[in-house]
């Protein structure tokens, strides 16, 4: 047996996702960290392998540790150009340098590799055409602008 790692799994560009959303509403202190919410307004879904729009009435819970990383739990829906109804689980992390967090705070555009934005996201949906995504993991790298959030959805193979 060997100690060696064999090759990751290949990352396949699946979707692009711009979210918008609204602004921070904190519910306070609590015992593991501020615990937070960010309602998610709708926004666009579009890539090779999926394409529609974010309906309305998301929410991306979060908790803001003491270390200045943010846990990320978002949920929501995808419509997609059919019709199909795909809900979205996505859960993470979100951390930069305090000059990174202080551009997010005065509301300017930060750029994906200036910060770490990683999520694991899981779908599902009772839709036939789209019941290949009940099985499929994918990693988003994500991008914060004031307003709005952008991610780049990878399948894992």
């Amino acid at each position: 047996m060997s100690d060696a790692f064999p090759p990751p799994p290949p990352l396949v560009p699946m979707t692009r996702i711009a979210c918008e959303v609204a602004s921070v509403i904190s519910l306070g202190a609590l015992p593991i960290g501020e615990r937070r919410y960010v309602p998610l307004r709708g926004g666009r879904v579009s890539g090779p392998e999926l394409n529609g729009e974010i309906a309305e009435g998301g929410v991306d819970w979060q908790i803001l540790r003491s270390d200045g990383v943010i846990e990320i739990a978002a949920h929501y829906v995808i419509r997609t150009d059919d019709g199909a109804l795909i809900e979205v689980r996505s859960e993470g992390l979100r951390h930069g340098s305090p000059e990174v967090l202080a551009q997010l705070a005065r509301g300017e555009p930060v750029e994906r590799d200036a910060m770490y934005f990683r999520t694991v996201v899981r779908f599902g949906t009772s839709a036939p055409a789209w019941q290949h995504l009940n099985k499929v993991l994918a990693l988003a790298c994500g991008a914060r602008e004031a307003h709005l959030v952008r991610l780049d959805l990878y399948r894992i193979t």
